[in-house]
């Protein structure tokens, strides 16, 4: 598979929007992460409506992936002591 094939189809699975916020770095690793989040609660939900994962265990991988997005915000120092 050559490179561009490659990107194409990484493209087309993971898509990204572009940020058009204000620009700080924390702010565009956060918007990435954010856009990360929404992608997999995406599959997520898909495979459970598709009855691969049970409820249970949908809910857990999505309750996990907001605790990644929480500290990822923490971490960034974004918004002050704003909760998300």
């Amino acid at each position: 598979m050559t490179q561009s094939n490659s990107q194409d189809k990484n493209s087309f699975v993971y898509p990204r929007s572009r940020y058009y916020g204000k620009f700080q770095p924390e702010n565009l690793v956060f918007n990435a992460n954010l856009q990360e989040f929404a992608q997999k609660i995406s599959y997520i939900t898909c495979l459970e409506t598709g009855g691969k994962l049970s409820q249970e265990e949908a809910y857990q991988q999505i309750e996990a992936l907001w605790k990644q997005l929480k500290n990822s915000k923490k971490q960034l120092a974004i918004g002050g002591n704003q909760e998300i």
